[in-house]
């Protein structure tokens, strides 16, 4: 029976193109240097002293850089390729954070977050695009598990390491390391793959498909994004508003929250590829897998409201571990499936810029609610929300199935 599961685990990891693997290396590189944002909002208020409503106003120019890039990067994608996009964008991005740490007033550093948020997501797409021109159709889903396992073993190392650097070096030594890994992970991208060969296989990819249906006239790919939309809003709850739920009602130290924060990344380390393996199958619904998964980051939110004991914690990331797992993964799977209806660029950028939008309402309503009605309130609050988005995802199936069988029937007649 191991040995079944260590091969079972094993295959997860099977049928690759070399190339999605640098990509996931590129990746972890890059992200185990992101420590700042787990921190960002415990930095705003404790060693510049923002009131959260400023803090608020500050991640939503986090999140308004994040649309502006996420755009940008699908242009981008689509007129000079994903590869000098990704290069550029790494590069760039780690003297971006470097300098951002000189920033101290409200208003510079608006202007300076909002001015790192457009340089680094230009990435997202054209990472995306990347992934889905360097897998098959078959393992997809897996390929982009597989970039995210490498997203959360940066982001499992990132707030444990955070949490020692911060006690040791204060606040300015993970601007620093972020920089300079931004760098690091642009150089091994420009050494490893060949400029032009990359070129020419992504634009092969492109020139292989005639569709051009746009992605603004999509009116279920847009129902899926607000859905989409509705659910990362509320998940990145974890690394704003619960940090702070975690250190004002549980009176948790830096280092224990980089620790809980970090269990998280470890357990998706762990779970995730065979996860997906087992759920990437033709007899399971993609859409009641996302509106299963919903419910689970709606739980994670509902512990905390039933006990202070400190245990629920860890009730509540292992249920948004588990939730994000089956989540994400099959959102971007129905995201790159849709994107063969058009310019791939146009459809992934479309895709991160839900995201980044939640950066902007996310971030910040979650300060807002919890400065006027309390911790409580507002995860009520994210429940209800995550309960619409349930619903949206149920809706979509019908939609979807609706959609192919009047296509169908428009090619039998």
């Amino acid at each position: 029976m191991l040995l079944r599961g260590l091969k079972y685990y094993r295959d997860s990891f099977v049928g690759f193109n070399p190339k999605v693997w640098l990509l996931a290396l590129v990746t972890l590189i890059n992200r185990a240097g992101t420590m700042v944002v787990p921190f960002l909002s415990l930095y705003l208020t404790e060693d510049l002293h923002f009131t959260l409503s400023n803090v608020g106003w500050i991640m939503s120019c986090f999140g308004l850089g994040s649309v502006v890039g996420s755009w940008l990067g699908g242009k981008l994608t689509d007129t000079i390729g994903f590869y000098p996009t990704m290069v550029w964008s790494l590069l760039l991005s780690g003297f971006a954070f470097v300098g951002v740490q000189y920033f101290k007033t409200f208003e510079t550093l608006c202007l300076g977050i909002f001015g790192l948020m457009v340089i680094a997501d230009t990435f997202r797409p054209a990472m995306y695009v990347a992934i889905r021109t360097y897998s098959k159709p078959e393992n997809r889903t897996r390929a982009v598990s597989l970039v995210r396992l490498a997203i959360n073993l940066g982001f499992s190392a990132g707030p444990a390491v955070g949490g020692l650097l911060i006690v040791t070096f204060g606040y300015n030594g993970l601007f620093w390391v972020d920089g300079l890994t931004c760098i690091a992970a642009a150089i091994l991208l420009r050494t490893t793959i060949n400029r032009k060969k990359a070129n020419l296989e992504d634009k092969a990819s492109r020139d292989a498909s005639t569709a051009v249906g746009s992605p603004y006239k999509d009116l279920p790919y847009l129902l899926f994004l607000f859905a989409a939309l509705l659910v990362a809003a509320t998940f990145l709850q974890f690394f704003s508003t619960v940090p702070l739920f975690f250190r004002e009602v549980h009176h948790l130290t830096e280092q224990q929250i980089g620790l809980l924060l970090g269990a998280n990344g470890f357990l998706v380390f762990l779970v995730e590829m065979p996860l997906i393996k087992y759920y990437d199958h033709p007899r399971f619904s993609t859409y009641k897998i996302l509106a299963g998964s919903t419910v689970l980051i709606l739980l994670s939110f509902l512990v905390m409201t039933i006990s202070s004991w400190a245990g629920v914690l860890i009730i509540s990331i292992v249920f948004m571990s588990f939730g994000e797992m089956l989540n994400f993964p099959f959102l971007n799977r129905f995201s790159m499936e849709r994107a063969d209806r058009g310019k791939a660029g146009a459809y992934m950028a479309l895709f991160t810029i839900a995201f980044s939008v939640s950066h902007i309402i996310g971030h910040n309503s979650g300060m807002q609610l919890i400065a006027h009605y309390g911790f409580q309130v507002t995860w009520y609050i994210i429940c209800a929300v995550l309960g619409v988005a349930t619903l949206l995802f149920l809706l979509l199936e019908r939609i979807i199935k609706k959609e192919n069988s009047e296509h169908l029937n428009t090619l039998t007649k």
